[in-house]
């Protein structure tokens, strides 16, 4: 259809919508443009079918006047009323079972208007007058209603189609009635127009400039409300890909932030650091496929993400086999050391699982998750460049949390925190059955001597330390 082609295009480059901007959409959004604007044309159908509703009850409930002919079966009204009420269920009907395409949206603009007028011309008929009576017609406002009703979906060339078909459609009314009436019915006085039935050229071109304007306002109405509903879809992928990419906390830190970001701002939070990595992991990684590598640390990760979130945690960085998790860093919280040791609970709890299906991944031997979580003050910061930020968080808890993880191995255990966190942890109303064992003492790396609780890997049950055991206890 060449002369269709030509004919969209040139409508295009006059309303602006040339695709470019929708173009420029990944293809999912553009899946999505796709789903708002069938929905936009079935609800482009329902008010439709309310307005001949609503034109089927007027014509119902009106008294008729006494030289209103009596043929109802070949009243012109109603023969208009029946065949617009069913194109309109067709319509509808047609645009719930697929996506109606470009030449059936115009037909249907093109038969809406058509019909109207139709409806209007019959207006002379049915009361026994002359065929100017039909533009006095109050039905004439339906023209706006019909204009105003492409707006819905969110593309200005159909609003122009509708107000140049009705612009045009008046012309041509206009035109048959003086074709059959003769030019004898013109007048200029604006007083015999409103009293006779007689032709005032003059208020004829004032319903066209009236439909044309409205049209034109619509239209460019519509065209930037366009550029903003695109902009908003690409705006809100982005944000979701971001919330997928950095966690909710963070890309809501980010875009709701009340001044723009710059390297350097910073807050200090009292929070919780949860590090884990996976034993062996990096031997393991040369002996295996890749393949079974990636699907076997997305495979842990989806099972410890929700978790993470279920205790109000967030997901800092992946690193390699290892994670980092805060918690109160990104979000303040009273109860970060307390949510952290019962998301470490559970992890814990869950990874004898997941260590029980190494063999489904042509691992040759069992893997083994270990944990650590120090509780304390950081600085939730910003660094990088202007063009090139990131979030992050800073101090001696995180420092001392990575330290610690690599220290299950030293004490031969799967799980560890410091005594000052789980002493903290329980201030918050962490409970353990059977609490975790006690470590006094312990070296750390280059840390001085450290009292540590194992969460996972301990034998005996835990003891409060003597003021003595801890008066050199650093967290």
């Amino acid at each position: 259809m060449p002369g269709w082609q030509t004919f969209q295009k040139r409508l295009a480059t006059l309303t602006g919508t040339t695709g470019t901007a929708r173009a420029a959409l990944p293809a999912r959004l553009q899946d999505l443009v796709r789903v708002q604007e069938i929905r936009s044309e079935r609800l482009i159908g329902w008010v439709q079918l309310a307005v001949v509703t609503s034109f089927s009850l007027l014509y119902a409930i009106a008294p008729r006047p006494e030289d209103a002919p009596e043929r109802m079966l070949r009243d012109p009204v109603l023969i208009v009323l029946m065949l617009y009420g069913a194109f309109t269920v067709g319509r509808l009907v047609l645009a719930y079972k697929w996506r109606l395409p470009s030449p059936l949206l115009i037909l249907s603009i093109l038969a809406d208007i058509g019909l109207l007028l139709a409806l209007i011309w019959a207006f002379h008929e049915r009361y026994g007058q002359t065929p100017p009576f039909s533009l006095k017609a109050p039905t004439f406002a339906y023209m706006f209603v019909f204009i105003a009703l492409r707006t819905l979906r969110f593309d200005p060339r159909y609003v122009l189609v509708a107000g140049i078909a009705a612009a045009i459609g008046w012309l041509g009314l206009v035109a048959v009635i003086l074709h059959t009436t003769g030019t004898e019915v013109l007048t200029r006085s604006f007083v015999a127009y409103l009293n006779s039935n007689r032709v005032l050229l003059g208020a004829e071109y004032d319903k066209v400039f009236a439909l044309l304007l409205v049209t034109a306002v619509l239209a460019f109405a519509v065209s930037r409300g366009r550029e903003l509903v695109i902009t908003a879809l690409r705006d809100e992928a982005a944000l979701r890909d971001l919330s997928r990419f950095f966690g909710h906390g963070i890309s809501d830190t980010v875009v709701l932030a009340g001044e723009e970001l710059v390297a350097g701002a910073a807050q200090e939070r009292d929070a919780a650091i949860l590090m884990l990595d996976i034993r062996g992991f990096t031997g393991m990684a040369s002996r295996v496929s890749p393949r079974n590598v990636v699907e076997l640390l997305t495979g842990l990760h989806a099972r410890i993400i929700p978790i993470v979130r279920r205790h109000g945690g967030a997901v800092d960085k992946f690193l390699g086999d290892g994670i980092m998790i805060t918690f109160g860093a990104v979000t303040p919280s009273k109860t970060a050391a307390a949510d952290a040791l019962r998301a470490l609970d559970e992890i814990m709890t869950m990874a004898v699982t997941w260590e029980a299906e190494a063999p489904n991944h042509g691992l040759p031997r069992p893997l083994e998750v270990n944990g650590a979580v120090v509780a304390g003050q950081v600085v939730f910061a910003v660094l990088g460049a202007s063009d090139r930020l990131e979030y992050t968080v800073i101090g001696t808890p995180v420092n001392l949390a990575a330290k610690l993880e690599k220290h299950n191995k030293v004490e031969g255990t799967r799980a560890l925190t410091t005594f000052g966190t789980y002493r903290r942890a329980v201030h918050q109303g962490y409970t353990r059955a059977p609490p975790g064992e006690q470590r006094p003492a312990r070296s750390v790396a280059d840390q001085a001597a450290i009292d540590l609780v194992v969460m996972a890997g301990g034998t005996s049950r835990f003891r409060e330390p003597t003021s003595a055991s801890t008066s050199g206890y650093t967290e």
